[in-house]
């Protein structure tokens, strides 16, 4: 249920950004590569879920490394399909 929860706030993070992007795209035309740069938040934030489950909850890095993968790269590839195809 987590891991859920985690992919839909991030794709309604990356959401969000790209409609802001495409908000100020007219005035700042690099607008909708800030958007992206929101991966690197949400890598971060990936990072920090790994970490604590490894560190608090007891986890192998061998069990959480298919999730970070699964919460980073499903979100991201949305992203820059979006991001590809519509803007």
């Amino acid at each position: 249920m987590r891991t859920i929860l985690f992919l839909a706030s991030d794709l309604l993070l990356i959401g969000s950004a790209l409609i802001a992007g495409k908000l100020f795209f007219e005035h700042f035309p690099s607008a909708l590569n800030w958007a992206l740069a929101s991966l690197a938040l949400w890598l971060a934030i990936t990072g920090a879920n790994m970490w604590i489950a490894v560190s608090k909850v007891g986890y192998s890095v061998a069990e959480e490394l298919p999730i970070l993968v699964l919460l980073f790269a499903v979100p991201a590839a949305a992203a820059v399909l979006v991001r590809w195809r519509f803007f």
